[in-house]
């Protein structure tokens, strides 16, 4: 819920029309909520009479540029390898948080996330093996392999305070380094030929994003500028042009330019002045507005660029780019219906990777890492809720589409993966649901109204869980 208005202040009306609008975007579900609409949207589309509109839409040619130079691509390519690569970039940032100072930063927390990656990579990517090794379909082991963030979190939302913190910590880091798992995948095994010349560009730019991150740059502007740069020269290179993405966050600094401590002593000598200014005008007024400049300047540089980057991109990662992707690419035609391409091999390596390998894989991984002695279990976890995790680690939804996309160029195949990644990412989704809430959900929701009767008279306290 949104904050409610304090004592003596008065909403306008445009902010009364617009709160609704503000509690549903402060949600963590809000994101998975959209992103789902908008891939119901384009597969009704796409199988509407309207169908022929949707394609049309999408094989648009774009054309940027001027003069002797321009870059025309369809639509549909300009969301895949250009918003998406805003994406990617979001995605390095939060990796590069994570492993300099969040959950991965100290080895023995990062043990637990990084065992379950790789058993959520490994068994997905065998089970799809299973159904298609040895023909061309076989280029599609990568689809099952990664987790969508934004719907597997956007379930624990929906779960509420009933998750342990840690757990939800525990799948973040999980998804980052499936992430960063997916992100190698597409570039040493979903790469064209290459052309030298323009990834000795690329590499070019990159130093020089080096060079800016060692000389302290940290206005925004240089790298994104140089970014751009990266982006066309691995466009043309031939590796995947979202790469530049993840590449170009690593090269955002995270320092800040004052610590914290001493933001805390500036920002209350800045607050006195601002208090001793008052409210009066003349030089007072002067007073406090110069103070109040030089505060907002200390708060720029206790924040480091990597997070300021970070807190900006996310609502339009989440509300634009990623809905944008999802109706790009989740209109396909069922023809026969979604019953008969579930049956397709491609179909039925997507489903169970998904919904079976990653649950099994990921938790296995988890009992290894803690039965070997190298890492601790989240805090509150149980082995319902860790393999509930492992459920939710099974919507692959975006990522998988992603993949699909580089894995097949034929409709027959990239249709039935997208049925098994739609299949899959919905099972995956209710039982980790289920799983996560556990059986006594009735015990607990009378509890949050206040109502304390027992269910039964006697019997065994202990919980399922």
């Amino acid at each position: 819920m949104g904050p409610s208005p304090r004592r003596g202040e008065v909403r306008t009306p445009a902010e009364r029309l617009l709160l609704p609008v503000q509690e549903f975007m402060a949600g963590q579900a809000a994101g998975g909520i959209l992103l789902l609409a908008c891939a119901l949207v384009a597969l009704a589309w796409a199988n509407s009479p309207w169908a022929a509109g949707y394609t049309s839409l999408w094989q648009t040619r774009v054309s940027i540029g001027a003069g002797a130079f321009q870059l025309a691509k369809p639509l549909v390519l300009w969301v895949n390898d250009g918003l998406m690569a805003v994406f990617f970039f979001v995605v390095g940032l939060e990796i590069k948080r994570e492993v300099l100072v969040g959950e991965l930063a100290s080895p023995r927390q990062a043990v637990l996330p990084v065992a379950a990656a790789a058993g959520g990579m490994v068994l997905p990517a065998a089970f799809y093996l299973a159904f298609n090794a040895g023909t061309p379909a076989a280029a599609g082991w990568g689809i099952p392999m990664a987790t969508d963030i934004a719907f597997a979190l956007g379930v624990l939302a929906l779960l509420g305070p009933g998750v342990p913190l840690a757990l939800k910590v525990f799948l973040t880091a999980l998804a980052i380094v499936d992430d960063l798992g997916a992100v190698l995948v597409i570039a040493l095994f979903y790469t064209e030929q290459l052309a030298w010349g323009w990834l000795g560009t690329g590499a070019a730019v990159l130093a020089l994003l080096a060079a800016l991150n060692r000389l302290h740059a940290r206005h925004p502007l240089p790298y994104l500028t140089l970014g751009a740069v990266l982006w066309l020269a691995f466009l043309k290179s031939g590796v995947h042009a979202t790469v530049a993405g993840v590449l170009l966050a690593m090269t955002i600094p995270i320092r800040t330019r004052i610590s914290p401590a001493e933001f805390v002593v500036h920002g209350r000598e800045l607050l006195g002045r601002v208090e001793a200014g008052g409210s009066g005008g003349g030089g007072n007024a002067e007073m406090r507005q110069a103070a109040l400049q030089a505060l907002e300047t200390a708060c720029r540089h206790v924040e480091t660029p990597l997070h300021r980057l970070e807190h900006a991109l996310h609502p339009w990662v989440g509300y634009l780019i990623m809905p944008v992707f999802a109706l790009a690419n989740a209109g396909v035609d069922l023809g026969g219906g979604a019953g008969s391409l579930l049956g397709h091999p491609v179909s039925l390596g997507v489903l169970v990777g998904l919904a079976l390998g990653k649950p099994i894989g990921i938790t296995a991984f988890v009992w290894l890492a803690w039965r070997g002695g190298l890492a601790e279990l989240p805090g509150g976890a149980t082995w319902r809720k860790l393999v509930g995790v492992g459920c939710l680690g099974g919507i692959g939804f975006t990522m998988s589409l992603f993949v699909t996309g580089l894995a097949f160029p034929d409709v027959e195949r990239r249709t039935a993966a997208t049925a098994g990644i739609f299949a899959a990412s919905l099972l995956s989704g209710i039982a980790g649901y289920l799983l996560l809430r556990g059986p006594r959900g009735g015990r607990a929701r009378r509890a949050a109204r206040g109502d304390k009767r027992p269910r039964h008279s006697g019997g065994s306290a202990t919980s399922a869980d």
